[in-house]
């Protein structure tokens, strides 16, 4: 496991999340909480990916609605551990990772 510090880690984590088609094209401060807690909580950055792309395709495919919930990071232990499974993407590093770390 690559270590990774706080600051590049929610860096990485609010630009996969504002790069998704679903979401504000700024990052809220109520988004980078939730990235500083899931840096405190250990959360890897690939199950942080799998759970932001896992969110935007079921938003994506859902019946349009009258009121459409906007889109947040995953704050729940149980949407980040159905995102944690091995079948979404193995543990490397994702590209803007890479850009941040090497």
């Amino acid at each position: 496991m690559t270590f990774i510090a706080a600051p590049a880690y929610i860096t990485v984590v609010l630009k996969l999340f504002v790069d998704l088609p679903d979401t504000p094209r700024r990052a809220s401060s109520y988004d980078q909480a939730v990235a500083r807690s899931l840096f405190e909580r250990g959360v890897p950055l690939h199950v942080v990916e799998s759970a932001l792309l896992l969110g935007s395709l079921r938003r994506q495919d859902a019946p349009k609605a009258r009121f459409v919930r906007s889109a947040r990071l995953p704050t729940s232990r149980r949407s980040l551990k159905r995102s944690s499974s091995n079948h979404f993407r193995p543990p490397t590093a994702t590209s803007t990772e890479a850009q941040i770390i090497g």
